[in-house]
């Protein structure tokens, strides 16, 4: 019992951590699920090594198969992290999470298993991504892209060149450019993929935009390429 409790204090311990950096973030799966999901895969795997815990009736004369409970656990568990994936425009947010809900039932199955040193190894490495990849990602170079919509007054829109140019000065670059004619010929649409590699990039241009003469609205939505 004791080992059995040592096993599972663990996973519920490294789930905990990691829903800590999920919460802190304000993430929606966070300190209670991701805690829940490491202490219940690391139930699932002791009950593999412990059949004494589980009526013989149940059993019959074999032995829980570990590498079938596992796989049911990771399979079910990757229904969980879908859960929290969401579309947001043309965005796709949530992956992050739902990796770290499946890294941490992973994490549980180890530390159910009794390899606390390697499920605690594979917690640190989690808790790194998540932490100190975060300020990495903050502080490299950064390429943005966003769908452009401009809706200008079809007497004074721009040429393509001059927009092009335009757009040159603050850094911003166009390409894929389609064109339309809305509200019987009165606004000219033009749409095309933006892209900056400068931080802040997007509420530079969109300054820009609010200041052009002749335009009647934009829209810009980021994306991930």
């Amino acid at each position: 019992m004791t080992e059995i409790v040592t096993n599972l204090a663990a996973a519920w311990a490294a789930g905990g951590l990691i829903g800590l950096e999920r919460s802190h973030n304000g993430r929606a799966a966070g300190f209670r699920t991701l805690s829940i999901v490491s202490i219940a895969a690391a139930a699932s795997m002791v009950l593999t090594f412990e059949p004494q815990l589980v009526p013989a009736a149940l059993l019959g004369q074999a032995r829980l198969d570990p590498g079938r409970i596992a796989q049911g656990v990771m399979t079910g568990v990757g229904f969980l992290g879908a859960g929290v994936i969401f579309k947001e425009g043309v965005s796709v947010q949530g992956l992050t999470t739902a990796a770290a809900i499946w890294a941490t039932s992973a994490i549980g199955l180890l530390m159910g298993l009794g390899m606390i040193w390697p499920g605690a190894l594979v917690t640190g490495a989690v808790l790194a991504t998540l932490i100190l990849f975060r300020w990495i990602e903050h502080v490299m170079p950064e390429r943005t892209y966003a769908l452009l919509v401009l809706r200008f007054h079809a007497g004074v829109a721009p040429s393509e060149a001059a927009l092009i140019e335009d757009l040159r000065r603050i850094d911003v670059t166009l390409s894929g450019l389609s064109y339309a004619l809305r509200q019987d010929g009165d606004v000219y649409e033009v749409r095309g993929m933006l892209q900056t590699g400068v931080r802040h990039g997007l509420s530079g241009a969109a300054a820009h935009f609010r200041d052009t003469p002749g335009l009647v609205e934009f829209t810009l939505d980021r994306i991930s390429k």
